[in-house]
């Protein structure tokens, strides 16, 4: 299933981040990101806290996002599949927007009704409906960018910090609405996001000849039985699912109730507000590091890259898990504005290097979407319990220990991308010397 796109030219290089900066396109795109993800931290950085205020207990919260995991499970393979045969066409990415525009609508009307007749049966079907706005629908964002990326040459990194820079932005925004409007008000502004989202997307453009080879690359390319079998059964493939259950899902996992934890631990001032404050801070610093992730990913390989990450989540749960202390608990979820750039670009990198590019939308969403959910499904439930009965503290050595055993068993299987071409006619570390010497 390795089958590189293309052979670049050795002479083209990677675009820098100034390059990418000066062209419209990435600004589009960059927007698109923004936007989208102002939804997404709405709701991975408050949604604990807002449901804990609504009397919510952490079991529920737990059921909600493995429903939410669940449901994105069974979307993503037939998102991949579709977003495939539409190639740079928008329908795909226009429901998911008409879903977060309703974000607001549903926690302010349908959920407290739906939670007066059953709070699980709210959990339930308020974790279906967000898996179609977060954990499928972020799927389709990053499959459409990543390949309008490609299809734009420019570097899929240098748009996506614009997602960081939106979650710094918008914790601090919705921090200050949480303190000093209500705790419901954040949901309208996803939805306002939303809107702006589907304006930037509805302006969008795909310069002529890459639209052509979009077209191309959809009459040519015809995701069969044989092609996900294919793709299933390599042993790159095997692995880095693998490690996307083990690493990428339990980042998602530990994070679900970080905040409430954080309050917990926090007996001075005001612990929402506080956490809004390290998380903007901590994104914000995120989107510094996506500056020059690409840059460091093409040297070491993304497998090293997905490598790092994995690390680094495991010192962050084992020091969450051991030193409680104000300072600590910041320190630690400031690592995460490495981890995730990281995790970002390796991800990216690994399956157009590694796997056939033509397919990159089904191998994303199988390799990273679906494993990702399956992972969260299995462990939120399981570990939403165990800070109920067991701590916080305990469960977390329990996870760090999980990180550490998928990883490893991971890297043994996974095929070292170094060598391989990358996606954006870049090439990566030791491929110019194979050009000379075919040459």
């Amino acid at each position: 299933m390795s089958t590189p796109s293309s052979t670049p030219a050795p002479e083209k290089s990677a675009p820098t981040v100034l390059d990418s900066l000066k062209r419209g396109v990435v600004w589009n795109y960059g927007g698109l990101y923004f936007f989208y993800f102002a939804v997404w931290q709405i709701w991975f950085s408050f949604h604990g806290l807002w449901f804990a205020d609504k009397g919510v207990g952490e079991g529920d919260i737990g059921l909600i996002n493995t429903v939410m995991a669940i449901t994105a499970l069974c979307l993503q393979p037939l998102y991949g599949y579709i977003q495939d045969r539409l190639g740079l066409r928008k329908y795909l990415f226009y429901f998911v927007v008409l879903c977060a525009a309703m974000v607001g609508p549903f926690f302010a009307f349908a959920f407290p009704a739906l939670a007066g007749w059953s709070i699980t049966g709210a959990a339930i079907v308020g974790g279906m409906y967000m898996a179609l706005v977060l954990l499928a629908g972020v799927s389709v964002v990053e499959a459409f960018n990543e390949r309008a990326s490609r299809a734009n040459e420019f570097e899929y990194g240098h748009a996506r910090l614009f997602g960081s820079i939106a979650g710094g932005t918008i914790t601090l925004v919705a921090g200050w609405m949480w303190s000093h409007l209500n705790p419901d008000s954040i949901w309208w502004a996803a939805s306002f996001a939303a809107l702006v989202l589907g304006a930037l997307l509805f302006v969008a453009k795909v310069p002529h000849q890459a639209a052509e080879g979009a077209s191309e690359e959809h009459h040519t390319t015809k995701v069969t039985k044989a092609t996900i079998v294919e793709l299933l059964t390599d042993r790159s493939f095997i692995g880095f699912v693998i490690l996307m259950l083990g690493t990428a899902a339990l980042y998602d996992v530990f994070d679900q109730q970080y905040s409430i934890y954080f309050a917990e631990h926090v007996n001075h001032g005001d612990p929402v507000q506080l956490f809004s404050y390290v998380v903007t801070i901590q994104i914000f610093a995120e989107a510094a590091v996506m500056l020059v992730t690409p840059w460091i990913i093409n040297k070491i390989g993304a497998k090293r890259g997905l490598q790092i990450f994995a690390a680094i989540l495991i010192v962050r749960v084992l020091g969450s898990a051991l030193v409680t202390t104000t300072e600590a608990l910041v320190a630690w979820r400031l690592l995460a504005a490495i981890e995730m750039p990281f995790m970002l670009v390796s991800v990216m990198k690994y399956i157009t290097r590694i796997f056939d590019v033509r397919i990159s939308a089904t191998a994303y969403m199988l390799g990273f979407g679906v494993a990702k959910s399956l992972g969260v499904a299995a462990f939120s439930l399981p570990f939403g319990y165990a800070y109920e009965t067991i701590g916080f503290s305990n469960a977390y050595l329990i996870m760090a220990v999980v990180i550490g055993v998928v990883t490893v068993i991971a890297s043994f299987l996974m095929r070292d991308d170094r060598g391989c071409d990358a996606p954006t006619g870049e090439l990566a570390d030791g491929v110019e010397d194979q050009v000379a010497a075919k040459a």
